[in-house]
This record gives structure tokens, C-alpha cells and sequence, in this order.
């Protein structure tokens, strides 16, 4: 299953059924898990791993270095779970150790064409990366996300889970989960409540989530006050407290 042109270099560990398309290259430290097929011209190097069932297509380019000019050749890794689409272009770059060491990736991902992950992101699970998103170093994004057509991210912005950006959006402020945003700068359009309901949250869920939201952003309140507000409703509802959680732990501020 490994095309003739293809180069696996001594070392790489595959399972038996992967699938290497034509004039890729896998380096020496990379471990592909089974069922994953790796389409032609895909460059794997680094010491990267990936799980099973993924789809890499063609030019896609895994664990080069990080373009951090710190870097001096330090042992840092790429660690992508299971299930996920990986299209034309993608770049994951490894991690420095700055940070984490390691740049993550989850399961289920939907990653479309020309994506790039700077060095020591850290991807959820189940998310989607519309054509040509940009994210820096540093930057976490939470299960379920949905980040549109070349949404743009600063480094160390934090995306909660459920979020969602429309096309062109940049990101320079952390965005708080089940939070929709859009515009240059990012600014927040309520509550992703019909991707809420599609996932199964109940209509009292959305409604506690979007009574939040007013706190955050409509009622006028400062930020101590936002936060004793959320407080009391956190008690009702967990997904309230997992977007006043998030807002306690922002170093950069979250948008307005």
C-alpha cells in the first residue's frame, strides 16, 4: 500500500494497512496508526504522530520545524489523534520549548485546504477549519468549534468550545465558548445557538446561555459585576459555568 516513488526512511513505524500515495515523503521518528492513508506529495517529517483513520491529501505538510527564530533544533513533536481530514495545503508545525513541546490535534477534525497551525497550538476535537484559517503559536481551541474561511488568529488567543467566526474574522482577544463572532476585529453576534441545538442542547440550556451573553455584553455591566452575575446563574446551568470559568482564566481579555 505504499506507492513505489513514495519514501518511508528507516524508522517510521506504520501500521500494515496505511496507505502512502505517490512521491510522499515520511521521515524517520513519524508513527501512522492504521487505516490512515496519506495522499500523494504529502511531506511527514518530525517526530510526528497520527492516529488512526485519518485522510491526509495531497501537498499537505506535517511537523516542519516551527517558524519561531528561537528555534534551535530542539526534540519537539506533533501529536494528531484519530478520524481526521487533513485536505490540500495544511501545515502543522511542531511545538518549541517555549511551550507545550508539542503541537496537538484531537479527533474527528474537519481541516479544509491551505489551514496552518503555527507551533504549540492545541486543537480540540470535532471541529471545523474552513479554507485558509491561520492560526499562531500558542493558540487553544475547544471542542466544536467552527472557524470560518481565513479567520485569522492571534498568538496565545484562546477559541472556547462551540464557538463559531464568519468568514474574514480576526481574532486578537480569546473568544468565549457557544460565542458567535465575526469582522476585523472580531466582534461577538450572540449565542451559536442553532449549532447548540443541532448538538442536543436543550431549548433551557440555550436560554441560560443566551441570558449570559446579555450579561457579558448587553447589560452595561463592568467586569466584576459580569463576573457576580455569571456567578449566580453558574449554579443553574454547567454550560454557564464553563464560559465564567473560561473568562476567569483570560490573560488576554476576551472580545467585546
Amino acid at each position: 500500500m505504499i506507492h513505489p516513488t513514495a519514501i518511508v526512511e528507516p524508522g517510521a513505524r506504520l501500521a500494515a494497512n496505511v496507505a502512502v500515495g505517490a512521491y510522499s515523503l515520511v521521515g524517520a521518528q513519524v508513527e501512522v496508526g492504521e487505516g490512515s492513508v496519506i495522499g500523494p506529495h504529502v511531506v511527514i517529517e518530525g517526530r510526528t504522530r497520527i492516529g488512526r483513520n485519518n485522510r491526509i491529501s495531497q501537498f499537505a505538510s506535517l511537523g516542519g520545524a516551527p517558524q519561531d527564530k528561537k528555534y534551535a533544533g530542539e526534540d519537539t513533536a506533533v501529536e494528531i489523534g484519530d478520524g481526521n481530514t487533513i485536505r490540500e495545503y495544511v501545515t502543522i508545525n511542531r511545538g518549541t520549548i517555549g511551550d507545550a513541546r508539542v503541537t496537538r490535534v484531537g479527533d474527528d477534525n474537519w481541516i479544509m485546504a491551505y489551514v496552518h497551525f503555527a507551533h504549540d497550538c492545541q486543537i480540540g476535537s470535532h471541529t471545523i477549519f474552513a479554507n485558509a484559517c491561520e492560526l499562531a503559536g500558542h493558540v487553544q481551541v475547544g471542542d466544536w468549534a467552527i472557524l470560518g474561511a481565513t479567520t485569522l488568529v492571534h498568538q496565545f488567543v484562546r477559541i472556547g468550545e462551540h464557538s463559531f467566526t464568519g468568514m474574514g474574522t480576526y481574532l486578537d482577544r480569546d473568544l468565549p465558548p457557544y460565542v458567535r463572532a465575526a469582522g476585523n476585529m472580531a466582534q461577538p453576534y450572540g449565542i451559536n445557538s442553532v449549532g447548540l441545538r443541532r448538538r442536543g442542547m436543550t431549548s433551557a440550556t440555550v436560554d441560560a446561555l443566551k441570558r449570559a451573553y446579555k450579561t457579558i455584553y448587553r447589560n452595561g455591566l463592568g467586569q466584576e459585576e459580569v463576573r457576580r452575575e455569571l456567578e449566580a446563574q453558574a449554579r443553574d446551568c454547567a454550560e454557564v459555568r464553563a464560559m465564567l470559568d473560561f473568562l476567569n482564566a483570560s490573560k488576554r481579555g476576551f472580545i467585546r
